[in-house]
């Protein structure tokens, strides 16, 4: 009898098991999106593989298409040599070393409609689509600036709660739309990237769809200046700007990028953004694009929000984007102010930037004629990316005094 009472717990022992791995696999199965996920977002900034990893992000997370058009504004070419060197903090320094030691994965000079330099490095090419990071936020003030042209939105005075009322439990409620452009909200927001409990670090993650909604983290945060008086960067406040948008129109921001400001403007490529759980799209950081269409949209504002025979963009709004426009914003020293979500650097050489980290950015320089766009996977930027970011100003100054003209 002791035997048998064996054999049959062993039975029993045997089904449950099999039950419970049956049931893993099962879970397994569901969450596969999921599991990958988060392995993509762990191994997401491994120094080795920055420059795959960013030039496959959209393919790798959550993310919706913006398409391109039939109707693409073709660049001709003049090929020029890039200027051997610039000067930077008194400096004589290499325009070649900069590129290697910033870990360049691409760089387009375009004067008007004509390309004068064209490099892709470490396995990118002219169709690589790359993970932009920050510089999403100047695509979020183009869009916002078409929303109010077309009668979405009265002005940037309005609250941003008068188009997302849930904000209203927040540190948001009741300040204006221009102050949240000009990153001048007054939230408490730690933007710490490498701080893992800053609460950049809590959205970054439900920025590629694991975890909640992006919304659950804009609600808890709390108010800490008076809006319109300082300055302090906050990638929230371009999320909220994605709500605005996105609530006003009723238009998800993916589609509205497409339709108002992709196809327009004649892009070459498809585009996507990454989204949230939820489907909402990662305002703040999620865009990727080709390198040529980020050249196409530095022209955008280069010529006013006039490009491909059409204005894109209102020309009153580029203007006010690109401006600093109270004591707050203007750049002190070799620092760099702020307009709508486009950086102004210092001095009167009247050129702006849009910037992302690990080294992605869009300088536009109207006097001269000139929109560089850099793509990078820089690995130091942990050590000394706000030092680089500087002085790329004076990199991509150097490139345009040399090859740019009167406009």
């Amino acid at each position: 009898m002791a035997v048998r009472r064996k054999s049959r717990w062993g039975k029993f022992l045997v089904r449950g098991l099999l039950v419970i791995v049956l049931l893993l696999f099962a879970l397994v199965a569901m969450n596969h999106k999921l599991i990958v996920g988060i392995y993509h977002g762990i191994t997401l900034f491994e120094p080795g593989k920055l420059a795959v990893n960013f030039r496959s992000a959209d393919q790798r997370f959550r993310s919706k298409l913006v398409e391109a058009g039939d109707d693409v504004s073709a660049f001709s070419y003049n090929l020029q040599q890039l200027p051997r060197e610039y000067i930077y903090a008194g400096e004589t320094k290499s325009i070649a070393q900069f590129l290697l030691d910033t870990d360049t994965t691409g760089l387009v000079v375009t004067r008007g409609d004509q390309i004068l330099y064209e490099e892709y490095f470490q396995g990118n090419t002219e169709g690589s689509r790359t993970i932009v990071w920050s510089t999403s936020k100047s695509v979020v003030s183009a869009l916002l600036g078409i929303a109010i042209e077309d009668g979405y939105i009265n002005d940037v005075s309005d609250p941003v709660t008068k188009y997302v009322p849930s904000l209203a439990v927040s540190g948001y409620n009741g300040v204006s739309i221009e102050d949240v452009l000009q990153m001048s909200s007054g939230i408490n927001f730690n933007e710490d990237y490498f701080d893992a409990s800053s609460d950049f670090n809590r959205m970054a993650p439900r920025s590629v769809g694991l975890g909640g909604p992006l919304e659950d983290v804009l609600l808890t945060l709390e108010s800490e200046h008076e809006p319109g008086t300082v300055r302090e960067y906050a990638s929230s406040d371009t999320q909220v700007l994605g709500m605005v948008i996105r609530e006003a129109t009723g238009i998800d921001l993916a589609s509205y990028t497409e339709t108002r400001l992709w196809k327009p403007a004649g892009m070459e490529s498809d585009a996507y953004w990454l989204t949230d759980s939820s489907g909402v799209e990662s305002a703040f950081g999620g865009f990727n694009a080709t390198l040529r269409d980020l050249a196409r949209f530095g022209n955008i504002y280069l010529h006013e929000g006039f490009w491909n025979g059409k204005q894109i963009v209102p020309a009153d709004w580029v203007r006010a984007s690109v401006t600093a426009d109270k004591a707050h914003l203007l750049p002190k020293g070799d620092s760099l102010g702020y307009g709508y979500q486009w950086w102004v650097p210092w001095g009167n050489e009247g050129d702006f930037m849009a910037i992302g980290i690990y080294g992605q950015a869009i300088y536009v320089n109207p006097s001269r004629n000139i929109v560089i766009a850099k793509t990078s996977a820089y690995k130091g930027y942990e050590r000394d990316g706000e030092a680089m970011e500087l002085e790329s100003v004076a990199f991509m100054r150097a490139i345009a005094s040399a090859l740019g003209k009167a406009s």
